[in-house]
């Protein structure tokens, strides 16, 4: 029988036809989010002037329908131009892009969302009594990290 904290990877990836550099100015600024993610309405770096890089800390406004409530992330990986990855304080997943070239000079964009020490039971709690359960929570971050990468390949293509 499998641990009830263990937590499978969701993985989501897009080819983008815009150059590595373009897609990395794009995905490390964290306080663009908000213009990707259709759950995040706000992001806040804690030192805006130090920016963003390892160990940066940042909180999240997210919402869902009608429920509302804010995360606080720490940045864990920083390589430029190959990965961010982010560890969210309350339910402990950490979240990752990772970039690569490709022959064509495109860019392979992947998002992860990875939980090696389980989700937290508050999270856990909070998403069976509000966000309609563990299954149908997970099928709403796979169709929002697709709807994230679409819309950080049409960013990336327009050269915003």
């Amino acid at each position: 029988m499998a641990d009830k904290n263990e937590v499978p990877d969701l993985v989501e990836s897009v080819e983008i036809d815009a150059p590595l550099d373009v897609v990395w100015r794009l995905v490390q600024d964290l306080r663009r989010m908000p213009e990707w993610s259709p759950q995040v309405e706000s992001t806040r770096l804690k030192d805006e002037a130090a920016g963003l890089g390892q160990g940066a800390r940042f909180t999240n406004a997210n919402r869902q329908g009608e429920l509302a409530w804010k995360t606080h992330g720490t940045v864990v990986r920083f390589a430029p131009e190959h990965e961010l990855a982010f560890r969210i304080e309350e339910n402990w997943a950490i979240w990752s892009f990772r970039l690569e070239r490709t022959d064509r000079d495109t860019t392979v964009l992947t998002q992860r969302r990875e939980a090696p020490d389980g989700i937290s039971d508050l999270s856990r709690e909070l998403t069976d009594a509000y966000l309609g359960g563990q299954e149908t929570f997970t099928e709403t971050l796979r169709d929002g990290m697709r709807q994230t990468l679409a819309a950080i390949s049409a960013a990336a293509v327009a050269g915003d």
